[in-house]
């Protein structure tokens, strides 16, 4: 023992017994990694995980949830983000190069959009949108130039759900060279196998953001890339790492912890989803109901095609007589809804958007539309709330 108290603390040499085992995984923190000696410094790699070397390359904490969402996603590799966005990110800078080309869904997460539009742009890579529910649309805009195709199923608020099979068999047969990424957030590894789609067909990579549904408790940012071949995934993972990417390990732990009961949520907010669409396709105040289990829903023989489940999300399309400003007062006054972006989470939220600005494809869309994202409450709740709102909205 030394004379210092704080060496001593510092250097202590007990180490706990390694046999525990519990329900829960070990939040695992730290930046700096030990090695037991140079040779062990020189040899460790991380991007296999066989081993440890640096917090931002990963802990046991954060190995365990990446194994556990390959399986989620029926993927052999996992590299996780500090959001959905970033996920995202990840794939685009670890892909693409200046003369390269992008190719988007018009109904695409905006902020995908946004990105292109600026800083890819600026970095000499190029970007087409093509109609998702069109597969000559997308066969059209595929050149020599498209490195990389993101899929979005279902579209972003509006809900369409494409021919996933036929888009991935047109960029194979007609653009080889391109990788096909798809932002599989509202499918969540439950509603359909991104990976295995049939016919021999699947796309390369996915994202997730595990904001939504395997966090689940509106609490978290996280990401997800998944893919299954393992040179795409050490690029990605090399992109990844020069981006200096990380989550927090108490992030990972919350997490984790709620991922087992992913499948039970995600029913159950499927099930209310659906009750809610029956209940409002029946109300005068709104024209259609987006929602892919619905017959007339775009895009719904697709769905049913390829699909198990349906999450928990619909979009009202509401009368053109009602104003923004009226909608918005809609809004205002439900008591069971809350305002606010993102969904998956135990309280139900709704946000208005303005169909026909949101395309530049064009848009059927000729009302405001509402996007309901439903949580954990009694569907008899949230119905008896939107039947007293659109009434206040009939009396305006």
């Amino acid at each position: 023992m030394s004379d210092s108290k704080s060496t001593d603390l510092i250097h202590h040499p007990y180490q706990a017994p390694g046999d525990f085992e519990s329900p829960v995984v070990p939040v695992c923190k730290g930046s700096t990694v030990y090695f037991p000696n140079m040779a062990a410094l020189r040899q460790r790699q991380w991007v296999d995980k066989s081993a440890y070397t640096y917090g931002l390359h990963g802990t046991p904490t954060t190995f365990t949830l990446e194994a556990r969402l390959a399986t989620l996603e029926g993927a052999a590799h996992v590299l996780l983000a500090p959001s959905g966005l970033s996920a995202i990110t990840v794939v685009n800078m670890g892909l693409l190069k200046a003369g390269d080309t992008l190719l988007l869904p018009d109904n695409v997460y905006n902020p995908s959009k946004d990105f292109a539009r600026h800083e890819m742009a600026a970095w000499g890579i190029g970007h087409r949108l093509y109609d998702a529910m069109q597969p000559e649309s997308l066969a059209q805009a595929l050149d020599e130039t498209v490195k990389l195709v993101w899929l979005e199923a279902p579209g972003s608020v509006t809900l369409e759900f494409p021919d996933l099979p036929a888009l991935v068999r047109t960029v194979r047969e007609k653009a080889p060279q391109a990788v096909i990424a798809l932002d599989n957030t509202w499918g969540a590894g439950l509603a359909f196998d991104a990976f295995a789609l049939g016919q021999g067909l699947g796309v390369d990579v996915t994202i997730h953001a595990l904001t939504k549904y395997p966090s689940g408790g509106g609490d978290v940012l996280m990401g997800s890339v998944a893919c299954r071949d393992t040179a795409l995934y050490e690029k990605l993972a090399w992109t990844h790492s020069r981006l200096g990417l990380g989550v927090g390990a108490n992030d990972v732990e919350l997490v984790l912890r709620n991922l087992p009961s992913l499948p039970l949520r995600y029913a159950a907010q499927d099930a209310a989803a659906r009750r809610i669409a029956a209940w409002a396709q029946a109300q005068p105040q709104v024209v259609r109901v987006l929602h892919p289990a619905l017959p007339d829903s775009p895009g719904h023989a697709h769905w049913a095609a390829l699909c198990r489940a349906a999450a928990g999300l619909l979009t009202l399309e509401m009368d053109p007589r009602f104003s923004a400003a009226q909608v918005d007062a809609f809004v205002d006054g439900l008591q069971r809804f809350r305002i606010g972006w993102s969904w998956g989470g135990p309280v139900s939220l709704a946000v208005p958007y303005q169909g026909g600005a949101m395309r530049k494809l064009g848009s059927p869309y000729r009302g405001t539309l509402v996007r309901l994202c439903i949580g954990l409450e009694a569907v008899d709740d949230l119905i008896a709330d939107l039947a007293a709102g659109l009434a206040r909205l009939d009396a305006r």
